[in-house]
């Protein structure tokens, strides 16, 4: 494959979202929309990148059922390449249901990604190659720490980006914390790979420094509506993105990544990859589905007011 591309290891999954119309009432039935969308954060962050124009190259777990299929039409649909995702005739494909709140927030999230376990180290290993010659690697935290460890260890010499995904997900990469390159975390995930409270500017700052002294190059803690911290070693810095309608909070994160990932790729500096990954996720947030089916650069560059080249 002579074209450049980033290969993109995790999550696909089928997501079920409901929004509640009403503020909700916990312990009862509450009125509102159910709607059904492929997701999963490697394929949601492979998506955004390929509808802003970069080749990607997706290894996920997915079952041989009706959602396996919705999930490889909907790549196929946006040009991600799914040839080397590891397919499993007995297995059920993941599973994502989220309840959003009547302002389209997350209330709560349960994941059944059963069939992720299923990824081994001997399955990477068969993708050597496809990995090897990509211009990164992108992966979350639905491996486990053996797969993980193989492909930090291995593929050192390449910037690798990992997103964390969720607290739960987030113990099997405190083992190889240290090798990853690139870490969008949230508060709470951050707050638990650093062992500290993140309550304000200075506790932040300092966990932004503790990352950096692990040997971590980049490293971006998103707070929602309070903006981005980052730091690269050189920057230690704030972004507060402009406000949004939310449609739907779920898939922001993974745009996120997506629009580090691509700034990287242009040589943009640290502050105009925040400026340009802001705009990306607010792309993501006032779309309906988990990625905006009108993302693309022209409509980032609108949403920011800024022309990125």
């Amino acid at each position: 494959m002579s074209e450049e591309y980033i290969a993109l290891i995790g999550a696909a999954n089928m997501d079920i979202q409901g929004f509640s119309s009403d503020k909700i009432i916990a312990m009862d039935s509450n009125p509102g929309k159910i709607k059904f969308c492929p997701g999963g954060v490697s394929r949601n962050i492979a998506e955004n990148l390929s509808r802003l124009g970069v080749k990607t190259e997706l290894l996920s777990a997915i079952g041989e059922d009706f959602n396996g299929k919705l999930i490889i039409e909907s790549c196929k649909n946006c040009s991600i390449g799914t040839d080397h995702t590891f397919i499993f005739p007995d297995k059920g494909s993941s599973v994502y249901l989220a309840i959003m709140d009547n302002s389209n927030d997350m209330a709560l999230a349960l994941s059944d990604m059963t069939i992720s376990d299923s990824i081994s180290v001997e399955l990477i290993k068969s993708r050597y190659k496809i990995l090897d010659n990509a211009k990164a690697i992108v992966f979350d935290t639905c491996l486990s720490t053996g797969v993980m460890d193989y492909i930090l260890t291995t593929f050192r010499d390449k910037p690798v980006y990992v997103d964390p995904v969720s607290v739960g997900k987030s113990k099997a990469l405190k083992p190889v914390l240290s090798r990853v390159h690139t870490l969008k975390m949230n508060r709470l995930e951050a707050e638990f790979l650093s062992d500290m409270k993140l309550s304000t500017e200075k506790e932040i700052t300092r966990a932004l420094k503790w990352f950096r002294s692990l040997g971590i190059k980049r490293i971006f803690i998103t707070l929602g509506s309070e903006g981005v911290y980052y730091s690269d070693g050189h920057i230690y810095g704030r972004h507060k993105p402009k406000t949004a309608n939310i449609q739907n909070a779920t898939g922001a994160g993974d745009a996120f990544m997506a629009g580090i990932v691509y700034g990287t790729l242009k040589g943009y500096n640290s502050e105009k990859i925040v400026r340009f990954a802001s705009g990306v996720a607010l792309a993501a947030l006032v779309g309906e589905t988990t990625v905006n089916p009108e993302m693309n650069l022209e409509y980032v560059e609108q949403i920011c007011g800024e022309k990125f080249k």
